[in-house]
């Protein structure tokens, strides 16, 4: 939230103390709430990518690629990126 203005709440944390001991002397008792909340938004950020993973697993099926048995993934996708490069040159010629 780089240069906006955040709407701040209050909210009473109760913490275990070695964690608050280690944040204070990491950061400073005044960067306290700083530290948790970056903290949480990074949480926030992993918890929500992980469950968008768990959501989608299962939804590619190898009968739908067939290729990719057939040339292996790497080749399938070095093909596809040399196709793109021979578009683009044609393009910008």
């Amino acid at each position: 939230m780089d240069g906006m203005k955040t709407k701040m709440k209050k909210t009473p944390l109760t913490l275990p103390a070695d964690i608050l001991e280690s944040i204070d002397k990491l950061m400073g008792k005044r960067k306290r709430s700083q530290f948790i909340a970056e903290a949480a938004r990074k949480e926030l950020k992993r918890v929500q990518l992980q469950r968008a993973l768990d959501r989608a697993a299962g939804s590619w099926k190898d009968e739908d690629y067939p290729e990719l048995k057939k040339k292996g993934t790497y080749r399938w996708v070095r093909e596809l990126r040399e196709e793109a490069d021979k578009r683009f040159e044609e393009i910008t010629r």
